[in-house]
């Protein structure tokens, strides 16, 4: 299949077939890719969580609004954000590029600087609202992915994070949880597979100037 087959393949599975999991080779291409997501001036404040324990996710399934898919996928991935972004952030990532790409100190230094400057211009609240917007490139970026891979996924956002926080020990980690993508393998019986897409046409969908 092309790109958009597998696009059009995919859909947010509601049943998984519980006896199915991914290879390791295919989690591995997973992690890959959402460390390979494009995140804005490339500092990467989001973390990926992987959990296949099954007893684990049961407890989770109380605080996902008892969605089963968070139980019978392959896996439960939930997308998180740093707690906060530091000056230290900004320190690794630039010290990274001039470790990688020998860039000059005099050509990063005024960048390094503006981006300090700019995430303390930034409350708090509106550092982990910066975060949340890179969460969801991740997401999209993996849903992608895992359509190209053959993967079903289920992009969700009805839990509640403070109980995954807590259960998790995500604080611990400097981290929040944000989103959840149950991925693994569709039931041969869930009937949302064989629903016929419901989308704009292309024409209401892209405006071109």
């Amino acid at each position: 299949m092309n790109i958009i087959d597998h696009l059009k393949w995919r859909y947010a599975t509601k049943k998984f077939d519980a006896s199915k999991k991914l290879s390791e080779e295919k989690l591995q291409i997973v992690k890959e890719a959402f460390n390979l997501t494009a995140t804005s001036f490339g500092l990467q404040t989001v973390s990926l969580v992987v959990i296949s324990d099954t007893n684990m996710r049961k407890q989770l399934l109380e605080h996902s609004y008892h969605q089963n898919q968070v139980l019978d996928a392959s896996h439960l991935l939930i997308v998180c954000i740093q707690d906060d972004i530091k000056d230290t952030d900004v320190d690794n990532l630039f010290d990274s590029v001039a470790d990688l790409r020998r860039t000059p100190s005099d050509v990063l230094e005024p960048y390094r600087k503006d981006l300090k400057t700019m995430m303390q211009d930034m409350s708090k609240t509106e550092r982990q609202e910066w975060s949340v917007k890179q969460a969801y490139i991740a997401l999209g970026n993996l849903m992608t992915v895992c359509a190209v891979e053959s993967i079903d996924a289920c992009p969700m956002e009805g839990f509640i994070p403070e109980k995954y926080d807590d259960l998790l020990n995500l604080k611990e980690h400097n981290l929040k949880s944000v989103l959840l993508l149950p991925i693994g393998y569709r039931a041969e019986d869930d009937k949302f597979a064989m629903f016929k897409k419901v989308r704009k046409t292309i024409d209401d969908a892209v405006i071109t100037l």
